[in-house]
């Protein structure tokens, strides 16, 4: 395994990043919380990054994608980190969409897909109950069969991009109990659809997310993913594909907010003195260095196996989490701590990334959860 871009990734990490840098900047953030957008992001720009083709890199041509991989997906998700762009793309391309092209039949993939690719249409994934915590196989609702149609009932939490999603894909238990791998299913939920209820949350980090309750809701046949009771397993392999997602787009916010913070430490004078001289800074600063390059390692290492198969890419998508996890929490701290005083205050960037650090390490499991399951995948 190659941990190296090659000249076509190159490309699209360098144009990622200058349109990041130009069209979304970190003020753009600002304006959209300061506005209480009901959006929550700009659908002009995702159409934006639709029409340049970084919402169809992981799907098919038959779709109008790309049919590139995770590797190229994770260098634009990196930029768009850099400046907490809040796009959709972990809840329609990799979660909602993921779904669709791991699970749905040819005619609910051509229904959907040429519209996610354009970026005329939107999917979130809403696959945790109340009592989930992190648990695939506890869904928090429930799928009975009526005659040709199935009746969802439920509660939802968390669901990205919930409030903006043409449709849902809901994961219910179908058979079996809470907890059990086996008898989940996922259906295709219109957003209009009878006894559906969505309400739109802001997170600490002013990202969208949903609660779902499920009333009677009727779904038919023709609105089930795949085989009844066997969604379990593609969950899995669907939000394993989105965490890699997420790591890369925490390792473009840790790069950016330890950027910040080096500006900071050669332009701020203390004692007649540039800060960033100050020995003991500089050690803190190499310490983050340090744990930068090393989650970037293991994020192009999960992206890479993901797109090959590897036998090993569970584990290698729990070291991701751990690692990006942890190392943006702790860049955004120092960060923090080295801007001083001011560094608490709105006037300043950091903030928002410390922000977002900590809604991302929650987000699809955190370090605990992670290295438990990395520890078990071992055999400890």
């Amino acid at each position: 395994m190659e941990l190296i871009l090659t000249e076509d990734q190159e490309l699209i990490a360098k144009t990622a990043a200058d349109f990041a840098a130009e069209r979304s900047p970190v003020a753009r953030v600002r304006e959209l919380r300061d506005g209480r957008d009901a959006t929550g992001f700009s659908r002009d720009l995702w159409k934006e990054m639709a029409d340049l083709g970084w919402v169809g890199i992981p799907f098919a041509e038959a779709h109008g994608g790309a049919d590139l991989g995770l590797a190229e997906l994770a260098l634009v998700l990196e930029a768009l980190g850099r400046t907490l762009a809040p796009e959709p793309f972990l809840s329609t391309v990799l979660l909602g969409g993921g779904a669709l092209a791991a699970q749905g039949s040819a005619e609910q993939q051509e229904q959907w897909l040429p519209g996610v690719v354009s970026g005329d249409k939107l999917l979130a994934l809403a696959y945790q109950g109340p009592e989930s915590r992190y648990d695939l196989a506890v869904t928090g609702a429930t799928a009975r069969r009526e005659g040709d149609e199935w009746v969802l009932d439920g509660e939802k939490i968390q669901v990205l991009d919930g409030h903006v999603a043409d449709a849902l894909l809901v994961s219910a238990r179908s058979s079996g109990s809470e907890g059990e791998t086996e008898g989940i299913s996922l259906f295709l939920v219109p957003k209009d659809r009878a006894g559906l209820e969505i309400v739109r949350q802001i997170r600490v980090d002013h990202r969208n997310a949903a609660g779902v309750r499920l009333s009677g809701v009727r779904v038919g046949a023709d609105e089930v993913l795949g085989a009844i009771d066997g969604a379990g397993a593609i969950l899995e392999q669907v939000v394993d594909r989105a965490t890699v997602g997420l790591c890369a787009e925490m390792l473009g916010g840790m790069q950016q907010a330890f950027d910040l913070t080096l500006e900071h430490l050669k332009s701020r004078e203390q004692f007649g003195e540039v800060i960033g001289t100050f020995q003991a800074l500089k050690h803190r600063a190499a310490d983050i260095f340090i744990e930068i390059e090393l989650a970037r390692s293991v994020v192009m290492a999960a992206a890479r196996a993901a797109d090959e198969g590897a036998s090993d890419l569970r584990q290698l998508v729990s070291l991701a989490k751990v690692r990006c996890g942890d190392a943006y929490v702790h860049v955004t701290n120092e960060g923090v701590q080295m801007y001083g005083g001011v560094g608490m205050t709105d006037e300043y960037d950091i903030g928002f990334y410390m922000k977002r650090a900590r809604a991302a390490q929650l987000t699809f499991g955190d370090s605990s959860h992670h290295r438990d399951r990395w520890a078990k995948l071992g055999g400890y």
